[in-house]
């Protein structure tokens, strides 16, 4: 290792970016000399990392959308690629966004340099086959769902579960007044939160059936929708006005706010578009339902791929259906509206709800500490002790030894 530790970071998601700047900072505070470098946005460019290339230049989701962006999108990676050769990291941390971290840890292998992968890829649900990757380029996965441990670790990849980030942060201080206040929001009504994911093109699948929905539950409620940093907050204004009831006035008003957790945390209940919202919604206690749609040509492609009994990942953890699910062509405003109604009042599928989802917290949490640093009982803090083991050179060697297979991505 060099006397300055350099690191190599690559994220693609508005949830992996957050984990990479908590990463960053606490890396830093056992070596304030680190650097590092690599794909990411402007949270980890305040936390001090280099973005060699920027998140919303890469990141596209669904199969109709990778083919039609793929120049440009091939032409960073190779922009990614060259500052990999040029600055030779002592370690690359590769955080889930899989269809360009497969391909950046199989050149990373070949330079020798060890792949610490944080967040991983839902291999589990699709493309299984990729496991063998895993087990060919990458020295360590680090995982946040505690049934992956035992996925990887049966298909011979060293493996740790070291708990979710989200379940170590604290609940959200702001009060519902204060909220209310600084939002413009009615604090004798119930609030729903709308949550229709972080990216453009899941925004337009998904907001205009919620406001649909929030028109048939109607304005006894006052609705709230996060806009995630990865979008414009004026387009998501634009796209709310776009998706009103074509009669003036009619259409219940949509109070676009900057925090998601705090909306969960102050929300009668919510509806929430299937990724890492609802992991966030289960972690918090919000009664939610949650919802998804794709391009027709993706989603019959995914449905060839995918097994799951469930899509919500509280289902998954908890293996039954805790939460409702409505995805693709169940995915309707009369059928969010009515799965919404019973979490909206005293009932027992609310209470029962409170109660799974407390379940699902609880197993995201790791309380030992793996036999880490006794003082490391985060899950950010127990990645950043395997950064800290690799810089100190733990694996370089062996992974520097180990000939490169001949696989083809």
């Amino acid at each position: 290792m060099t006397s300055t530790p350099n690191i190599f970071l690559s994220v693609g998601e508005a949830s992996g970016e957050l984990y990479g700047a908590m990463l960053i900072e606490a890396v830093r505070a056992a070596r304030p000399d680190a650097r590092f470098f690599g794909l990411g946005g402007k949270a980890m460019e305040t936390a001090g990392c280099e973005c060699v290339v920027r998140t919303e230049d890469i990141a596209v989701m669904g199969i109709t959308e990778v083919l039609r962006h793929m120049p440009r999108i091939y032409g960073e990676y190779r922009r990614l690629l060259r500052s990999i050769r040029a600055r030779k990291p002592d370690v690359a941390v590769l955080i889930d966004f899989p269809d360009v971290n497969f391909r950046l840890a199989r050149e990373l292998k070949k330079l020798g340099i060890p792949v610490l992968y944080f967040v991983s890829p839902q291999l589990w649900a699709w493309k299984q086959y990729r496991v063998r990757w895993v087990r060919e380029r990458v020295s360590k996965m680090l995982v946040i769902f505690p049934f992956e441990e035992k996925y990887y670790r049966e298909h011979g990849v060293d493996v740790e579960f070291v708990g979710h980030p989200l379940a170590d942060l604290p609940l959200p201080s702001i009060s519902r007044q204060d909220f209310a206040n600084r939002h413009g929001l009615d604090p004798s009504k119930e609030w729903i939160g709308l949550l229709p994911g972080s990216r453009a093109k899941e925004l337009r699948h998904n907001l205009p059936v919620m406001i649909a929905a929030a028109n048939l539950l109607g304005k006894s409620y006052e609705y709230v929708l996060p806009a995630a940093a990865t979008l414009d907050p004026e387009w998501i204004q634009m796209m709310v006005a776009q998706s009103r009831p074509a009669q003036h006035g009619v259409g219940v008003a949509i109070r676009v706010v900057k925090d998601a957790r705090a909306t969960l945390y102050h929300a009668r209940a919510s509806v929430v578009a299937s990724g890492t919202a609802t992991v966030e919604a289960a972690l918090i206690g919000n009664p939610f339902i949650a919802v998804y749609r794709l391009s027709k040509f993706s989603y019959a492609a995914a449905s060839r791929l995918v097994d799951l009994p469930h899509v919500a990942m509280a289902n998954l953890i908890a293996g039954k259906r805790i939460v409702p699910e409505l995805i693709q062509e169940e995915f309707t405003a009369e059928k969010v509206a009515s799965s919404l109604q019973p979490l909206l009042e005293e009932s027992d599928a609310r209470l029962n709800m409170i109660r799974e989802l407390a379940g699902a917290r609880n197993a995201l949490r790791r309380d030992t500490d793996g036999g880490l640093d006794a003082k490391k009982t985060t899950a950010i803090d127990r990645a950043s002790e395997w950064v800290l083991r690799f810089l100190n050179g733990a694996s370089s060697a062996s992974m520097a030894s180990q000939p490169e297979p001949h696989v083809h991505v």
